[in-house]
Protein backbone atom coordinates (compact mmCIF):
# COMPACT_ATOMS: atom_id res chain seq x y z
CA UNK A 1 0.00 0.00 0.00
CA UNK A 2 2.84 2.32 1.37
CA UNK A 3 4.51 1.71 -2.50
CA UNK A 4 1.30 2.22 -4.03
CA UNK A 5 1.10 5.97 -2.30
CA UNK A 6 4.71 7.02 -3.07
CA UNK A 7 4.29 5.51 -6.70
CA UNK A 8 1.57 8.12 -6.96
CA UNK A 9 2.83 10.67 -5.23
CA UNK A 10 6.03 10.48 -7.80
CA UNK A 11 3.56 10.49 -10.71
CA UNK A 12 1.86 13.83 -9.67
CA UNK A 13 5.02 15.18 -9.05
CA UNK A 14 6.50 14.69 -12.18
CA UNK A 15 3.09 15.79 -13.83
CA UNK A 16 3.09 18.95 -11.85
CA UNK A 17 7.08 19.76 -12.93
CA UNK A 18 5.64 18.88 -16.57
CA UNK A 19 3.66 22.69 -16.42
CA UNK A 20 5.97 23.93 -14.56
CA UNK A 21 5.14 23.92 -10.74
CA UNK A 22 8.22 23.25 -8.35
CA UNK A 23 6.97 24.36 -5.33
CA UNK A 24 3.52 25.07 -3.60
CA UNK A 25 3.32 27.19 -0.10
CA UNK A 26 6.51 27.72 -0.74
CA UNK A 27 7.72 24.17 -0.23
CA UNK A 28 9.23 22.04 -2.61
CA UNK A 29 6.57 19.28 -4.14
CA UNK A 30 9.03 15.99 -2.73
CA UNK A 31 7.43 17.47 1.07
CA UNK A 32 4.40 17.71 0.40
CA UNK A 33 1.81 14.93 0.97
CA UNK A 34 -0.39 13.31 -1.54
CA UNK A 35 -3.75 15.12 -0.87
CA UNK A 36 -2.36 18.44 -1.29
CA UNK A 37 -0.53 17.02 -4.74
CA UNK A 38 -3.75 15.92 -5.68
CA UNK A 39 -5.37 18.78 -5.13
CA UNK A 40 -3.18 21.02 -6.70
CA UNK A 41 -3.22 18.61 -10.24
CA UNK A 42 -6.67 18.63 -9.90
CA UNK A 43 -6.73 22.63 -9.82
CA UNK A 44 -4.20 23.14 -12.65
CA UNK A 45 -6.67 20.22 -14.85
CA UNK A 46 -9.88 22.25 -14.04
CA UNK A 47 -8.20 25.58 -15.27
CA UNK A 48 -5.67 24.53 -18.08
CA UNK A 49 -7.07 21.27 -19.87
CA UNK A 50 -8.46 21.94 -23.04
CA UNK A 51 -11.81 19.81 -22.39
CA UNK A 52 -12.17 22.49 -18.85
CA UNK A 53 -13.84 24.65 -20.50
CA UNK A 54 -17.75 25.79 -20.17
CA UNK A 55 -18.28 25.27 -23.89
CA UNK A 56 -16.81 21.63 -23.80
CA UNK A 57 -18.77 18.11 -23.60
CA UNK A 58 -20.31 17.31 -19.84
CA UNK A 59 -21.75 14.48 -19.18
CA UNK A 60 -24.89 14.65 -17.11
Amino acid sequence: MRNSVEQRREKLINKLFGVNVFKIEGKQLYELPLSILEREYRKYQAEYHPHGEFGSIRWS
